[in-house]
């Protein structure tokens, strides 16, 4: 049979805790003459258990059933016990290139889907006409803009912010198009330019990536680095590697972070964490519902 009958499930933290942590957070960007704080990216961790051993060649095509995602399976270095791998189903495009004509397309503000269609239609405009999820995503596509432009002879984004959706997920997403000035530089070069992105760390990034370290209370391991390929001739194709856990042996470290602006609600950030599971959870075979206290 495809998935184990019983899944130990430990939470890190639970949803209290991580709207705790958001509130921690919207307090220190609130504190008088602290430093400057616009945006900070909080994730947290979710340990599945299983009875037997994960079956990662049952797991792939599960995590690829949904178009608009790359599914992956990358081994992990060697850290002692059972092989490590991180797999995940990536809906963000961190950079591509192929010649001179690189594309990115960061997501950023985010709306679990319903199923039924009324309701999902009405989630999709709300996430749309959101004044704190439009300012949360305008955040990440003006620095991946404004980090390429240098580099670029021709840049734009010529839909400007639109829905995208993935089978558990809509999020605002923003299409960005370019034309290299210098052919020379490489897809990875310029990736590690962008990295980490305002859509998993924050703004300053110097600032939300030191506060990170501090509040969360799990370490990220490879969640929210980049995974993908660079040829000889510097083409290549990175994306965000979010939706997406740590497997070892029968254990799976689940990942998942909700964007913090000034006007976000705690909970709801939290709910929004735990929406963003449901693509590793069912490709797992594992059901979950957390309901606030």
């Amino acid at each position: 049979a495809w998935a184990p009958a019983r899944w130990r499930l430990t939470h890190e933290p639970d949803a209290a805790g991580y709207a705790a942590t958001v509130q921690r957070a919207l307090d220190l960007m609130a504190r008088p003459g602290a430093e400057p704080l616009t945006k900070i990216v909080l994730s947290r961790s979710l340990v599945a258990r299983a009875e037997r051993p994960i079956d990662l060649g049952a797991l792939l095509p599960r995590l690829a059933a949904d178009p608009a995602v790359t599914a992956f399976i990358l081994p992990l270095p060697d850290a002692g016990g059972a092989p490590r791998v991180l797999a995940g189903a990536t809906p963000e495009l961190l950079l591509s290139k192929q010649g001179r004509q690189i594309r990115s397309h960061p997501l950023a503000g985010s709306a679990r889907r319903q199923e039924d269609a009324t309701a999902d239609a009405n989630a999709a405009a709300a996430l749309a006409r959101s004044d704190k999820d439009r300012r949360e995503h305008a955040i990440v596509a003006d620095f991946i803009l404004d980090t390429l432009a240098p580099f670029c002879r021709r840049l734009s984004a010529p839909h400007g912010t639109t829905l995208f959706k993935t089978r558990s997920m809509w999020h605002l997403g923003t299409a960005i198009e370019g034309e290299l000035k210098d052919e020379g530089i490489s897809s990875a070069e310029l990736a590690a330019l962008l990295h980490p992105t305002p859509a998993v760390c924050g703004l300053p990034r110097e600032r939300a990536a030191r506060l990170i370290g501090e509040i969360e209370p799990h370490d990220r391991g490879f969640y929210a680095g980049a995974v993908g390929w660079c040829d000889g001739r510097g083409d290549g194709a990175w994306h965000v590697s979010i939706r997406c856990a740590e497997i070892a042996g029968e254990q799976a470290r689940l990942y998942a972070g909700a964007g913090i602006v000034p006007g976000s609600d705690p909970w709801a950030e939290a709910a929004e964490t735990g929406a963003k599971y449901a693509a590793l959870l069912a490709a797992l075979g594992i059901e979950m519902e957390e309901k606030r206290p």
